[in-house]
């Protein structure tokens, strides 16, 4: 078990190695679509590449989550084959929201051996999600197309 302090460290020490292995600008937050976000998140157990979709309105975030699902043909066969779509996924703190992501397990950020499989995996899949949200970045932002 680590302190603290050294659980600290690693994480800090883990980005900064992920930044150094993979140097280029992410996606993240500059979506251009308010409380719609992509995410990397990484624990003791697993990894995961996100699109967090958590509007204040509920009517938004359904319309933003809806236009997302109705391309999740295209997202699956062409983008990323093991996207898991949730309409309603509660946070610990008890907020709603709707996700997209990827997943993999069998990795911890506590082990170093870890690291480099899950940069590449970060990489890969933050890169093709990227590419389906630049590629259908028009139709999902605009509100008045319906899905």
């Amino acid at each position: 078990m680590f302190s603290k302090e050294e659980a600290l460290q690693i994480k800090k020490d883990f980005w900064i190695a992920f930044a150094e292995a993979y140097p280029r600008k992410w996606l993240l937050y500059n979506t251009k679509i308010k409380d719609v976000t992509f995410k990397f998140y990484v624990d003791n157990k697993k990894a995961q590449v996100l699109l967090d979709i958590e509007p204040k309105d509920e009517e938004k975030r359904k319309i933003y989550f809806e236009k997302v699902f109705s391309l999740k043909t295209i997202l699956m066969e062409e983008y990323l084959e093991e996207a898991i779509f949730e309409r309603n996924y509660y946070l610990e703190s008890g907020k709603i929201i709707s996700r997209i992501w990827v997943e993999k397990t069998g990795i911890s950020i506590n082990n170093k051996n870890t690291w480099e499989t899950i940069f590449a995996f970060f990489n890969e899949n933050m890169d093709a999600f990227e590419r389906f949200f630049y590629e259908n970045e028009d139709y999902i932002k605009d509100l008045e197309i319906n899905t």
